[in-house]
Order: structure tokens, then C-alpha cells, then sequence
């Protein structure tokens, strides 16, 4: 099983962290950038058609949650499942940065915010 690191590769295009993932720690999945097979995302569809590192560069919408794509029908599913709060990630990219977001989800041990 592979260790919990602080590295911005493994921030996802939502803002979620990659890093900590149960899958990703279990070499189940390669993250969401490398992970090519994850066409299905949306928001990682968006992401990579506008050249974003995450959602938390989009000058489109600076309340993610204002964004359909970003706050569609299963993310909503899955941020109450799962407690998730991926705004408050994008939130915290913005503030400090994608190293700063992947330093604080490390210390925290989380792939998420919680709500």
C-alpha cells in the first residue's frame, strides 16, 4: 500500500485530493489526471478542455458551486453519501495554492474536506 505524500499532481481537477484515496493508496486508480479511463467526469472533461489545472482556476466561477457542472445531480449525490465539501477544496486551492492544498489534505490524512 502506498503512503499518504503531499504532491499537487494528486489534487483532482474538482479539488479533491487524490493522495488520500483509498483506491489511488491501494494502486487501484492512477488519480484523476492520469486516470484516462475517467472520460465520464465532467468536470474533468471541462478542466482539460480549458486547460485548467483544477477548478479552482476558472475565472468563469468564482462560487463553484454556481457551476452546473461542477455541482450536478452526482456530485450533489455524492458530496452528501461521502459528506464531501469539493467547494471547500476549490475554496482552499484558491487560498493556498495546489502545493498548499496538497500539504493540508497530507497533514489531514483526507481526500476531502468535510462537511
Amino acid at each position: 500500500m502506498r503512503e499518504v505524500v503531499s504532491d499537487p499532481n494528486f489534487v483532482a481537477y474538482c479539488g479533491l485530493y487524490c493522495g488520500a484515496c483509498g483506491s489511488y493508496l491501494r494502486n487501484r486508480c492512477p488519480g484523476c489526471h492520469e486516470n484516462v479511463k475517467a472520460k465520464w467526469c465532467k468536470v474533468r472533461s471541462c478542466c482539460i478542455e480549458h486547460r485548467l489545472s483544477s477548478c479552482g482556476d476558472c475565472a468563469d466561477f468564482p462560487n463553484p458551486r454556481d457551476c452546473r457542472i461542477f455541482n450536478n445531480a452526482v456530485s450533489k449525490l455524492f458530496g452528501l453519501i461521502m459528506r464531501s465539501d469539493r467547494a471547500a477544496c476549490v475554496d482552499q486551492i484558491r487560498r493556498l495554492g495546489m502545493q498548499g492544498h496538497a500539504d493540508e489534505m497530507t497533514k489531514r490524512r483526507r481526500q476531502t474536506i468535510r462537511k
